[in-house]
């Protein structure tokens, strides 16, 4: 197949690129840059340009673009980021494929989706919840419209939090626990729908060759753990021990809205599309997620 990725350079992205590759699919890759590669073509998707014969000959698109959810805090101007990052890239690609008639497109969401869910079991039936990330979820998935139209067939991969060797989640988390300073977040009470690097790659992959899957689709391993038992294995890990809570408010202070939405909120996800459909998980369970990755 040829598939073109735009979102190619993060962390999942890269990733992708090579499995795709290795499955001696062709790849190209969108960059907002002069492209300066065979396998590259130029795009902007803030001004709404895109080369025109870059999906040219395409069987699929895989869209991965967004900016970063919760490493700071959402000021007003951020918040338009986190939108216009994802909504325009998503709107500009799905006019793109309606006009080019790609067979597929595949374009990121996030469990953000569901809201806050507390211990309620949710799949892909679930509706949309409240809050900023839930309605920039509903925008984004909203922006895939001209090629739902146009006949494509459209998932909406509604990723977890991705367990990888380095960057992502444990990345961000290593630094703390090697310093005796992990912790859970407030009563820890609170789900987090994880997937490993591996398996986020290999449902993708999966979504991009099977024909018989559209529609949304939870990128979450089989088994989402609360906070306190994420950082409890986290710690067994890497061999440290996680004793601390960091207080509500403190999360607060330091990320307002961010705090709330993105870190003392949880969905119980389930990837019961994924199941339906056979996909084969590499890493069922976090600890085995952890192993591999540490």
């Amino acid at each position: 197949m040829r598939v073109v990725i735009a979102g190619s350079s993060g962390l999942i992205g890269t990733s992708l690129v090579a499995a795709l590759r290795q499955g001696e699919h062709e790849v190209v890759r969108l960059v907002r840059r002069r492209a300066a590669a065979p396998d590259e073509r130029t795009w902007d998707p803030a001004e709404g340009v895109l080369d025109e014969d870059a999906l040219a000959g395409a069987d699929a698109v895989v869209n991965l673009c967004g900016a970063g959810i919760a490493d700071r805090r959402w000021s007003t101007e951020r918040k338009e980021l986190l939108v216009s990052s994802r909504v325009r890239p998503t709107a500009l690609l799905a006019e793109a494929v309606a006009r080019h008639g790609v067979p597929a497109l595949v374009n990121g969401s996030a469990v953000g989706y569901y809201g806050d869910t507390g211990d309620r079991l949710v799949t892909e039936s679930a509706p949309a919840g409240t809050g900023f990330l839930a309605d920039l979820c509903r925008q984004w998935e909203a922006a895939t419209s001209a090629a739902v139209g146009a006949g494509a067939r459209v998932a909406m991969s509604r990723t977890g939090l991705v367990v990888a060797p380095s960057g992502g989640l444990v990345g961000a988390l290593k630094p703390l626990f090697s310093v005796l300073l992990g912790a859970k977040l407030g009563g820890g009470r609170q789900y987090m729908p994880w997937i490993s690097l591996d398996d986020a790659v290999g449902a993708l992959r999966f979504l991009v060759e099977n024909s018989a899957v559209s529609g949304p689709v939870n990128l979450t391993g089989p088994a989402p753990v609360t906070n306190a038992e994420f950082t409890r294995e986290l710690g067994r890990a890497l061999g440290r021990p996680a004793p601390w809570t960091v207080p509500e408010f403190a999360l607060r202070a330091a990320l307002g809205q961010a705090a709330d939405e993105a870190m003392l909120a949880g969905q119980r996800a389930v990837p019961e599309r994924l199941d339906e459909h056979g996909y084969p998980f590499a890493h069922p369970t976090l600890d085995a997620a952890l192993d591999a990755v540490l």
